[in-house]
């Protein structure tokens, strides 16, 4: 009777451990949870060393508190975020309305920690630390929402992945901004793609002609917000900002991931590394004084200087197999772009049935201009008949005004209304606007977790690879 008792107490106890802990999970997610309600969200920049924390608010959004929490030492990467903001809130037309909350003291991040006067962690600036820092604002229950990348060595990797296990454990949202998912091209070739009486289906490529190829080419000097920028001297530091190949890529890794298996969830097994490497974009002190308004090089970039050559390895390609198809990504950065110019990409996804080719050159104006390109000859008439409803009618349902233009025979274009073409800046507003959507919804696509952990996987092993 007594050894009854004894398991009918041991069995309550058990009972009102696992009961504790259901709770206890459920008021942790209960207390992350958000209902979309207005003000609900209160961001906290850390250490804002990018101008893309600052284009994150060039919009307000309503479900977003206008006070916004700054924690990060004083500086000329402070100074610069706070009068982007400046220039936002005082614009003629559509002004915004931030109240920026600073706290500059050399225990920010411990500050904002320990404080926790927002619920999500908006960081965008010297990635050094930026893969600890996600990790710890995670452990401390408060969301990420973060710029790319979010890991740029193989030990930051490891830290990421960590956050990602906690975070899923906690209910919280670890997010980063990949803005091209909403430049209009991009997503007409995703969208193209996805149907067979189009695209076909993606050929398996080879090294020499993969089946997807994304090209980037970016400039150290440009302008933002219609001022040149400032680039602050760290940038050029890989220990600090990371190599080109970790960097840029990311967007790049993303796209091959999301044009090519869309929704579908990725594993790590499905990366096979084929080939990398990485070299340099050489300046000149005259160059690198217009860039950062620095009249020396620091201490910690004099490792990377010959002469008086500033070599960063800024350049990266990565050639490898994605689920058994071949994809190629490369990222170049020049001083300065020509007048008139700007940043370019270039895109093409090979299928069966016809290519889809993006093109941004002299010849687009510089534009990022669609193009489809037929393999066959074989019933040109149905074809066409099959791409113009495609474009005119399917695709054009979520994106009205489409016109498909035919230029010689088996090459077609597609005029896409202005509207569509706001811009590198503003696809932030929509990147946060779709965060926002999840963080009401209360989860992201299932996809997304897995898919960013085999993103940072694809580029932290290219750098291995690259760097042997």
């Amino acid at each position: 009777m007594k050894q009854i008792t004894n398991y009918l107490l041991a069995l309550a106890v058990l009972l009102t451990a696992c009961t504790g802990s259901q709770q206890s999970k459920q008021t942790s997610e209960k207390q992350n949870m958000f209902s979309g309600a207005k003000g609900e969200v209160k961001i906290m920049t850390l250490d804002p060393g990018h101008f893309h924390a600052a284009l994150v608010q060039k919009t307000m959004y309503g479900q977003v508190d206008s006070t916004v929490y700054v924690f990060a030492p004083e500086g000329d990467d402070l100074n610069g975020h706070m009068k982007l903001i400046e220039g936002y809130n005082n614009r003629p037309e559509n002004p915004t309305a931030w109240v920026e909350k600073v706290y500059t003291g050399a225990d920010f991040f411990e500050k904002m920690i320990a404080d926790k006067p927002g619920n999500v962690m908006m960081v965008a600036g010297n990635n050094s630390k930026k893969t600890e820092y996600i990790k710890a604002a995670i452990e401390a229950g408060i969301n990420v929402f973060a710029d790319k990348p979010m890991a740029i060595n193989s030990e930051d990797f490891i830290l990421l992945e960590e956050a990602f296990k906690t975070a899923g454990e906690k209910g919280l949202f670890l997010y980063d901004i990949m803005t091209e998912r909403h430049e209009i091209t991009t997503i007409l070739q995703r969208e193209l793609a996805k149907i067979p009486g189009v695209f076909g289906e993606l050929v398996t490529g080879t090294a020499e002609e993969p089946a997807i190829t994304k090209e980037s080419v970016h400039h150290f000097f440009k302008y933002v917000s219609g001022n040149p920028i400032k680039r602050p001297a760290w940038f050029f530091d890989t220990e600090q900002q990371g190599e080109g190949i970790v960097d840029v890529t990311t967007h790049l890794v993303d796209m091959v991931q999301w044009e090519a298996f869309p929704e579908q969830i990725l594993n790590k097994t499905d990366v096979e590394m084929v080939s990398a490497k990485h070299w340099t974009t050489d300046l000149t002190k005259e160059m690198f004084i217009k860039i950062t308004q620095l009249a020396e090089y620091p201490e910690y970039l004099k490792k990377d200087v010959e002469g008086d050559i500033l070599k960063v390895y800024s350049n990266g390609e990565i050639n490898y197999k994605l689920k058994g198809k071949h994809a190629k990504v490369s990222v170049i950065w020049n001083f300065e772009a020509p007048e008139g110019t700007g940043d370019t990409h270039y895109s093409i996804m090979r299928g069966t049935v016809c290519d889809l080719i993006i093109k941004q050159g002299a010849e687009q104006g510089y534009k990022p201009t669609m193009y489809i390109q037929a393999k066959t000859d074989s019933e040109p008439d149905a074809f066409e008949g099959s791409l113009q409803k495609a474009v005119e009618q399917d695709i054009a349902a979520t994106y009205p005004g489409l016109k498909l233009v035919k230029l010689e025979n088996k090459l077609w274009t597609i005029e896409i209304p202005e509207t569509y073409k706001i811009g590198h800046e503003a696809h932030f507003g929509q990147v946060t606007e779709k965060f926002l959507r999840y963080l009401k919804e209360g989860k992201l696509p299932e996809w997304e977790v897995p898919n960013m952990i085999v993103k940072y996987y694809t580029t932290i092993e290219a750098l291995k690879m690259a760097s042997k």
